[in-house]
């Protein structure tokens, strides 16, 4: 993951000199207590070194957790970074948590009158598990040590993706071992009251000779404040049946996708969908109509072209064999009528 955050620091790191000296990552809350059942909600969030006029402008962060505590989602809602180069992964076999990304302009900080909540990177998602049969709950709570690995990195908006001095601060997490006096699950809550669908974004239609092989992509992205996007569905609906409601049907095709997607119709004979699902199943639907002047023959035309010109081959063929079969009656007629007349001279 590290060569992937460099690559792309190279290209988004463009602005800002710096002054810096260090930088603080820390998981909020530093500490609490989770229950058997429960649920925690923790921010990993990013202070630049103010003092010294430090903006950062992208990360490569690397989380372990131990064994008792699970990660169960990661949301990137509130996230100050608009650009994934790694959307956050959770690998459970190894307990590690995975992402990297940045934001453009770069970040310099909390501003005056922020209250700290614009600082936030991402949010996880952690969860007690319940109560099992023949588990001991009189044994000592034990403690989760939720923190950043030395892969972890920060880097400065200089132009130079320059790493910064950085301060990373865990997050100790004591775990009961019998349930609260009533179940606290912040997550579940957020997502049953997250009534907002996903901002409203735009398609864009792309052509490269390298990215796909020179073939015809569309590339889209969009945020949600509230619960962050679930994933991204596409459909290509031919332009024929524009008007009838097809995409909205129980067995639209819709195909998952990323943020970047080939277009299964070349021809862009069309009409493209993109759907963008929230986490509380929220959803917003982009459409895009390609321009006429793009547009090729399609498949479907081919086949229809295709089946016209053997049907006219066809019915071409027919006439000219009618048309000889007529000579040839027709001859037969003059030939017999030519006989008659000539038996009748005879017998006269």
């Amino acid at each position: 993951m590290k060569y992937v955050a460099t690559s792309f620091i190279g290209v988004l790191l463009l602005v800002a000199p710096t002054l810096v000296e260090a930088a603080t990552l820390y998981i909020d809350p530093g500490t609490a207590t989770l229950y058997r059942g429960d649920s925690l909600t923790a921010a990993i969030r990013i202070m630049p070194d103010q003092a010294n006029a430090e903006c950062i402008n992208a990360a490569d962060i690397v989380i372990t957790y131990p064994e008792g505590i699970m990660p169960v989602d990661v949301s990137i809602g509130r996230s100050i970074f608009s650009v994934w180069v790694e959307p956050p992964v959770i690998d459970k076999e190894a307990r590690r948590i995975t992402m990297a990304g940045g934001i453009p302009n770069g970040y310099c900080g909390r501003v005056q009158g922020d209250p700290g909540h614009t600082n936030v990177i991402a949010d996880i998602i952690f969860r007690s598990p319940g109560l099992q049969v023949g588990m001991n709950t009189s044994d000592a709570a034990a403690e989760a040590r939720i923190e950043f690995t030395d892969e972890t990195n920060v880097y400065l908006n200089d132009g130079l993706g320059t790493k910064a001095s950085l301060r990373t601060l865990p997050s100790i997490i004591t775990l009961e071992r019998t349930p609260g006096p009533e179940l606290v699950d912040d997550w579940r809550s957020l997502v049953q009251a997250d009534d907002v669908p996903p901002e409203e974004f735009s398609i864009s239609l792309q052509r490269d000779p390298i990215a796909f092989s020179g073939r015809y992509f569309i590339v889209f992205s969009t945020t949600d404040k509230q619960t962050g996007i679930s994933h991204y569905e596409v459909m290509e609906e031919p332009l024929a049946y524009t008007n009838e409601f097809l995409w909205g049907r129980a067995d639209a095709p819709w195909l998952i996708a990323t943020s970047s997607f080939e277009l299964r119709d070349q021809s862009l004979n069309s009409t493209i969908r993109v759907r963008a699902i929230d986490k509380a199943g929220n959803e917003y639907i982009a459409t895009y109509i390609p321009d006429e002047s793009l547009r090729g023959v399609s498949v479907g035309a081919y086949y229809f072209y295709g089946t016209m010109a053997a049907l006219g081959v066809f019915l071409l063929a027919l006439i000219i064999v009618s048309y000889f079969w007529y000579r040839r009656w027709q001859r037969r007629k003059e030939n017999k009528k030519s006989n008659q007349n000539e038996e009748e001279i005879v017998i006269k």
